[in-house]
Order: structure tokens, then sequence, then C-alpha cells
């Protein structure tokens, strides 16, 4: 009896061992690159999404595509169709990088459940509000206006926005909140302009270039376009949301201005991306509204930014635009009586009919920034890190 329970139990076991065996081999990830990313800087990066391109493989396995670190740990991965044929281009990732080194990854098929990531960068068109074109991320939300907007007010009726500026929607909570303050806005009108816990609407746009809106000079004075005209969503996810906003062509003192604005924003930033395709001008500029004019502005030309930091309500916010050296082309304080038309602006060069800028703001109450220096100093780390990108390498 005991030879044969000695038997049963080597028996099962063995069994055990090759189930096991079996198990791991059928959930073993398929191969297919390694992946370098290499920072220079002598800061550390995170919150930085680096592009894969995978348009050369099989439609059937991109579905099961993940990211993998040097520990074989799955990392959040974001598959995005950026010409929405159906087909995805690419695989987004974001890897942490100390400074001065660069980590491996690895680019698999596996089969092993995937977990469930929060769509933390979102983003939509709002018909219930008239027409606005809302995004966020787990940071930062802004919105800007559509063709209805525009048409009220050009006919008189109440309720309307004539603008291309970028407003902005202060959030504290990580969690999106796009959809949960429209909802209470449609259930009471005016609802998110007040603070229950989670942020609100207070700031003010108007006619202004809010956080961004673009405007092209002409001897002394600035001149925009109206409202977008078209949208197109690209994509939204655990790490990017983008989209395609159209403007219909607009006249700058005799000269026609055509503009298509791309624009991404990724988990962990306070600074939306801008690549705007513009015909026309051969310099556009971005800027950011004054309001009172009671704020402090500052600029660093050697980052190629400008900033501007206020009281607002019962706290403060920072705004600020940065770019690239090649992009960069000064800036100006445009103070008028006008209303709402006093604006901080970042002058671009269009190189080969693009610019590319980012723009973005911090608040005080969110706890991510306390001080003018901070956000500041924030500006600065971030043009250092777009000047000198991760270097990314497919093996």
């Amino acid at each position: 009896m005991e030879f044969l329970s000695t038997l049963i139990m080597k028996k099962i076991a063995l069994f055990l061992f090759g189930l096991s065996f079996f198990t791991s081999c059928k959930e073993s990830p398929e191969i297919l690159s390694t992946i370098t990313v290499e920072n220079k800087l002598n800061l550390d990066r995170e919150f930085e999404t680096v592009a894969v391109d995978i348009s050369n493989i099989n439609i059937e396995k991109v579905a099961d595509l993940v990211i993998l670190d040097k520990e074989n740990t799955q990392l959040t991965a974001q598959l995005v169709d950026n010409d929405l044929d159906g087909k995805n281009d690419v695989i987004l990732f974001q890897p942490n990088i100390k400074a001065n080194s660069s980590n491996t990854y690895t680019l698999a098929i596996s089969k092993a459940e995937k977990k469930a990531d929060t769509a933390y960068c979102y983003s939509r068109f709002v018909p219930e509000r008239t027409d606005d074109y809302t995004w966020e991320n787990n940071r930062v939300a802004f919105r800007t206006f559509g063709p209805v907007a525009q048409k009220m007010v050009e006919d008189g009726v109440k309720g309307g926005t004539l603008s291309s500026g970028i407003d902005a929607w202060l959030k504290r909570v990580e969690y999106p909140i796009i959809n949960k303050w429209y909802k209470r806005n449609d259930a009471k009108k005016g609802a998110y302009h007040k603070d229950l816990g989670e942020g609100l609407d207070n700031f003010h746009v108007g006619v202004s270039r809010g956080i961004g809106g673009t405007a092209v000079k002409v001897d002394t004075s600035y001149y925009f376009s109206r409202n977008f005209t078209s949208y197109k969503t690209i994509s939204t996810g655990p790490l990017r949301t983008s989209f395609v906003l159209t403007y219909a062509t607009w006249d700058a003192n005799g000269k026609q201005i055509n503009e298509t604005k791309h624009i991404s924003l990724d988990y962990g930033q306070n600074l939306t991306r801008f690549e705007i395709d513009v015909k026309g001008t051969n310099t556009i500029s971005s800027g950011i509204t004054l309001h009172n004019k009671k704020g402090v502005t500052n600029e660093q030309d050697a980052n190629f930014w400008i900033s501007h930091w206020e009281t607002l309500d019962d706290s403060e916010v920072g705004t600020g635009i940065v770019t690239t050296k090649p992009y960069f082309a000064g800036s100006e304080k445009y103070v008028t009586a006008r209303k709402d038309e006093s604006n901080h602006f970042l002058h671009l060069n269009v190189i080969d009919n693009k610019v590319v800028f980012y723009s973005g703001f911090g608040w005080k109450k969110s706890k991510q920034f306390s001080t003018q220096k901070e956000w500041e100093n924030y500006l600065t780390d971030f043009s250092k890190k777009i000047n000198s990108p991760l270097i990314v390498t497919k093996l």
C-alpha cells in the first residue's frame, strides 16, 4: 500500500508539473522586437509618451500586443489608429528613465488577460452644451467652441460663444470629470461654475486667446479665427487623447489664413500639444489671457517659454506656453483697453506650413504647484525634455 501511495503521488506530481509546463508555454509571450529608450538629459524622465510603429504587424495579432519591462512586467499601453483607416499604427507607453541612462523594453504578443485601464485621457464633442469640444487627463481639462455657438452670437441668440480661445477647466481630482460636469450642468444651468470638491469652470476666456489660442500679428494688431468648423476624434485611453479641429479660412488684414489644429494631451502632463497646419503666414502667435492685467508675466527665451501667474477667486493659477528652438520667434506682452484682448504672446516660426507648441496650466488648489517659481520650474524642465526628446530604437 505504501508503494502504491508513493507511485500515485509521483504520478500526480508529474501531471501537475506537465500541466504547469504546458500552461507556462501556452502563456509565454511571443517576442517581436526589443525597444531601447535613451535619455540624454541630466533629468529623470517620467510621464513622457513614446510611440512604437506597429504598422507592419499582422492585424489579427495587434489586439494582443503588450509592452514588457526588463522584469517582464506588462506596462500600461495604448493602441492608436492615427489615420482612422481601421488599422492601428502605433502602440504608446510611458517609460521611466533615470538621468543619462537607457532602459530596454519588449514588444510582444501575449494571450494573458490584460487589466482594464481607466481612460484618464478623454475627449469628445459636446452637442448638449451647444457644441463644445472638451478634453482632459488626470491633471487638467480644457475646452473650445464650435460653429453653433458662433452662429448664436451672430444671430443675437442668448447663450452663444464667439471665440477660438482655449478655455481651462480647473479640476483637482485625478478621475475623469467631463461627462459628470456636463451632466450636472444639464440638470442645473451653470452648475459647473461652482466647486463641489472636484474643481470648477471659473476661467474666463471671452475673445481672448485663453490658454494657447492662436493669432497672426500684422503691423501692431493681432487677428484670429472664429470658432472651429469641424472636428475629428482620433483617440482616447489611459495614455493619450488626440483629435483634429478645422477652422474656416480667416482674414488677417489681407492675409488669408488656413489653419487645422492637431491636438493631443498625455497622461501626467499639464500641457496640451498643438501641432498646427497653417498657410498664409510665415509666423503665428499663441497667447495666454491676461484677464484683469494684475497677474505676473515672465518669459525665458533660453527655454522658449512664456508664463502668467495670477490670483483667481480664492486661489492662484499659472498658465504657460512652451515650444522648441526651431519654432521660437520671441514673445510680447500685449496690453490694450479692448475687452479680453490683452494677451501674453509666444511668437512661432511657421516651418513647412507647420508649428508645434504646448500650452496649459497649473492650479494651486489642485496641489500640483504652490508658487509661481514651482510652475516656472515645471515649464523649464518641460522645455528641456521636448528639446531633447527620448531616443527610441526598435530592434
